[in-house]
């Protein structure tokens, strides 16, 4: 599939500019908390997300942006390095790819704007799923292909 290990990087800058790029489109054509109904079940949204995964930690003061940023920061740095040396292993290194360019794209939200822009919203009824955006999927993606490939290894 790809033969330079470097090329894992290209799925991730695939996936920070096609983040960036949606996030960029939802901010000209919504005002925070704006919402337009597409379907019985999905809203596209503008929402502000300060804290993690689910708004975790989001009323927390400030501090969560400083604290994510970092641990954000750290991952980056660990993934790349398992890329580089794992680059042969297909499946993970697609799963930490997918992982990376989300991890990157939320990042550069959470350092330039101090939250990051949320607006895909599913629900069913009045039970809604948290907002979330290009960056969230491919993390959930990402993980899901590594527990995949964990799971597809021999003991």
């Amino acid at each position: 599939m790809l033969k330079n290990r470097y090329a894992w990087f290209g799925i991730s800058a695939i996936i920070v500019v096609l983040d960036l790029y949606t996030k960029h489109l939802v901010q000209q054509a919504f005002d925070h908390g704006e919402r337009l109904t597409a379907t019985s079940f999905f809203e596209l949204v503008r929402f502000h997300n300060e804290g993690a995964a689910f708004s975790f930690l989001a009323d927390a003061g400030g501090w969560q942006k400083w604290f994510f940023t970092a641990i954000s920061g750290v991952a980056v740095i660990v993934i790349t390095y398992l890329i580089i040396k794992y680059h042969e292993q297909k499946l993970f290194c697609f799963g930490l790819a997918l992982v990376l360019g989300g991890a990157i794209g939320n990042l550069y939200d959470r350092v330039t704007l101090g939250y990051v822009v949320d607006f895909l919203y599913f629900h069913i009824n009045d039970w809604y799923w948290p907002a979330f955006n290009v960056a969230d999927s491919a993390i959930c993606v990402g993980v899901a292909v590594l527990l995949w490939d964990g799971f597809k290894r021999p003991a």
